[in-house]
């Protein structure tokens, strides 16, 4: 009989009962089994119990992509304690910002960034214990924290983990934070579980598939990949991501079946020749954390005409929301599809009302993916985890849902439309615009590689329009030519105020997005009206 899996690293032991021998994790040119992932993951619980770690407390783990870093996080969940992965672009101020801010008692690093660590994390004063891997690694002299390396911490005998419930917390997960401090969403074992058994059915996995793992683990999609391939007895493979032609490399190697990236990598993979073998075993991709170009979508569909493409949609919040099925993009390529099994997705008005069709109103999603909330930020959290009204007479308990701040609409059919991020919405002229849509035809145009639009403050129109961009490879394109095509395909209201092109790439966030928010810091002062001479 096969376990019931509650717990998130139920999904590995799971999986070990079924096969203990196949493949389930590759980094690099190694492949372990299941079983002994599992008995590594159970070592190293058993590790964290020893050395004095309590129920609930925090395991930040911050490194590349490796073996490591996936036997800390689902071990840490293990040993009845919260893993917090950290994205490895952080700089040090900000890792330790991360640590202080969930007091966390346990790193896990590799020798080389612990160095470069040290001198910021010193005012952590939670943090016992720093777990050092890597062959042979040398331990920091200091006592305090205590170090130990990875293989001494793993050296004890594998106990029984310690005692959960679903409803117990399993991550903290740190959106990027492009403006303020960042966010801790918290997640419990239900909501990981719940969210790798809802995924995986969706995009049907199963034990043959080798999913490559290329997006940042510190985010709520790069995690999926590790737990959608453990509830289906797949193997995932790590990637650290480089340049594209080295993703590629990865995906003809490994016979990859699956892979989930954002728009930036699809675009730079869609530019790259794909090898026709590809088609053999490439099952499927999907795209999350924005909008997909018409014009990215149409080129790898015609250089993968036997791969089926999944549009996404989500939020750290909530891990994921909505998905488009393939037979769907043809029709509604716009479209950010319905909810995923186990979600209910509501478009609401201000007051709490349901939209009619067509209505633009903000995505509210229900079910058991909604997260824990903010960790120790009381008022975050209360703006963004709100009550519903009660949908059953009789029922006393009040039911939260997660209200996205995203502005979406319904058809008549249920399919969902993307509009734009409350904040990222431009004012101008009376309209509401939607950058996206200024985006998509810059992208139309193949004018452009990247391109990015945003509101800044003007006089006279609430805010201008700037769009910043680069010259897409062999294209004539000048800050002239783009606007002319803007101003051909656009409303006048939609035309940019502004073009600025940029040496490729754009800015990053550290899951990978281009920085809307920091390019529009850049221009802030733009439009900026000029005192009279004379003026105080």
């Amino acid at each position: 009989m096969n376990r019931e899996v509650f717990l998130l690293h139920e999904l590995l032991l799971a999986a070990a009962e079924r096969a203990p021998h196949a493949d389930a994790l590759t980094a690099g040119s190694q492949t372990w089994g299941y079983g002994d992932l599992c008995r590594e993951m159970e070592s190293f619980a058993g590790g964290v119990r020893d050395a004095g770690l309590q129920r609930g407390d925090r395991v930040a783990i911050y490194m590349e992509k490796r073996r490591e870093a996936v036997v800390a996080s689902f071990g840490a969940a293990a040993g009845g304690c919260v893993f917090v992965p950290i994205n490895p672009l952080l700089k040090p101020a900000q890792v330790a910002y991360i640590l202080s801010d969930c007091n966390v008692r346990m790193l896990v690093t590799t020798a080389e960034r612990y160095d470069t660590l040290r001198e910021a994390i010193a005012g952590c004063t939670d943090l016992r214990h720093i777990v050092i891997v890597g062959e042979e690694a040398t331990l920091p002299a200091e006592s305090s924290p205590q170090t130990h390396s990875w293989a001494a911490l793993c050296s004890g005998s594998a106990r029984s983990t310690a005692p959960s419930v679903d409803a117990d917390m399993a991550a903290i997960l740190y959106t990027s934070g492009s403006t303020g401090k960042p966010k801790g969403v918290v997640l419990s074992h239900r909501n990981l579980v719940t969210g790798a058994r809802s995924v995986s059915s969706y995009l049907d996995n199963n034990a043959g598939d080798s999913i490559l793992a290329v997006l940042p683990l510190s985010f709520d999609a790069g995690f999926s990949q590790l737990t959608t391939a453990f509830h289906a007895g797949a193997r995932a493979v790590l990637l650290n991501y480089l340049l594209a032609k080295d993703a590629l490399k990865v995906v003809v190697r490994e016979r990859i079946t699956g892979i989930t990236g954002v728009p930036p990598i699809w675009f730079q993979l869609a530019q790259l020749e794909w090898p026709a073998s590809v088609s053999e075993h490439l099952r499927y991709i999907a795209n999350t954390g924005g909008h997909m170009p018409h014009e990215t979508l149409k080129t790898l569909r015609a250089k993968l005409p036997r791969t089926k493409p999944y549009l996404m949609y989500g939020l750290t919040e909530a891990f994921r929301s909505t998905y488009l099925p393939p037979e769907e993009v043809d029709r509604r390529p716009d479209s950010i599809g319905k909810a995923i099994p186990g979600a209910e997705i509501l478009v609401l008005r201000e007051d709490g009302t349901p939209c009619a069709p067509g209505e633009p109103g903000e995505l509210v999603h229900r079910g058991a993916l909604v997260s824990m909330g903010y960790w120790n930020d009381a008022e975050k959290t209360a703006a963004r985890f709100r009550m519903l009204p009660h949908r059953e007479q009789g029922l006393t308990l009040p039911e939260i849902a997660v209200f996205s701040g995203d502005t979406v609409r319904k058809d008549e059919e249920g399919f969902l439309y993307f509009i734009g991020r409350r904040d990222e919405m431009i004012k101008t002229s009376g309209y509401r615009v939607s950058p996206t849509e200024v985006e998509e035809v810059l992208y139309e145009s193949q004018l452009v590689g990247e391109a990015v639009a945003f509101g800044i403050p003007h006089p006279a129109l609430g805010q201008a329009i700037v769009v910043v961009a680069t010259v897409r490879e062999g294209a004539a394109a000048s800050r002239d030519t783009v606007l002319a095509e803007c101003r051909r395909r656009l409303p006048a209201y939609m035309v940019p105020a502004e073009v600025r092109l940029r040496a490729a790439p754009l800015p990053r966030n550290p899951n990978g997005k281009i920085d809307r928010k920091q390019l529009a810091a850049e221009f802030q002062d733009l439009f900026e009206p000029v005192a009279d001479a004379g003026s105080s």
